[in-house]
């Protein structure tokens, strides 16, 4: 549980009955993502979110049981996608060290892969409330231990990996946190240094190269 909650179960509708719902679950959450994003946790409620829905609450419970049912599913659907994708992208078959970095890099320049401000909008919310901080204890944990075996499988060994993973993941986050302006063109610049500075390694120009020509397509 991520809280207590004081909205009660209105009767059901004629117009959120089943077949006349405006409305679908992921419409709710998404909805409640935004809100999470640009007012913070306790902006999430069912009122709230049914007047920018432009739908009557009652259509809300055909989905969850409360509000704290809600906060539930969107803190799951945090895990599985911020982290989910972070963990997947890690775990690309790569032939080289610095193209298995390339794969990392994907879901942060993705417009649908690792979403930076959902991720902050988490951390907030953990620090007021112990549920929330201990899932995301654990998400930054599996997210270190993906980004270690990544190395691992390229051949460090246990304790240089886990060194180079925090330095790598510490880094991304901090990026974000320092909320720069680069553009993506000065980011990319930048490709062939991050890599060997991450990996101890000199990309091949053919891998600088595919990063950016995927990174420009992504961002189209």
């Amino acid at each position: 549980m991520t809280g207590h909650d004081t909205e009660k179960q209105p009767q059901a509708e004629a117009s959120d009955l089943p077949g006349n719902t405006k409305v679908t679950r992921e419409d709710w959450l998404h909805a409640a993502m935004e809100v999470l994003i640009s007012d913070g946790v306790q902006s999430v409620k069912v009122l709230t979110i049914g007047a920018r829905l432009g739908v009557s609450r009652s259509s809300f419970y055909w989905y969850f049981q409360s509000r704290q049912d809600l906060l539930d599913q969107l803190l799951a659907e945090w895990e599985r996608t911020n982290t989910g994708v972070m963990i997947a992208h890690a775990g690309l078959p790569a032939p080289t060290i610095t193209a298995a970095l390339n794969n990392f890099f994907r879901c942060v320049v993705d417009p649908k892969g690792f979403n930076h401000r959902l991720d902050f909008a988490v951390r907030e919310w953990a620090r007021r409330d112990d549920t929330v901080r201990a899932a995301l204890d654990r998400s930054d944990t599996a997210r270190q231990e993906a980004i270690a075996q990544m190395f691992a499988r390229h051949g460090y060994a246990p304790a240089e990996a886990d060194i180079r993973a925090r330095v790598l993941y510490y880094q991304q986050i901090g990026y974000y946190a320092l909320e720069l302006s680069e553009t993506l063109e000065e980011r990319l610049s930048r490709v062939e240094g991050y890599l060997y500075c991450f990996t101890g390694q000199h990309p091949a120009p053919s891998e600088v190269e595919d990063f950016k020509r995927i990174a420009r397509s992504l961002t189209e």
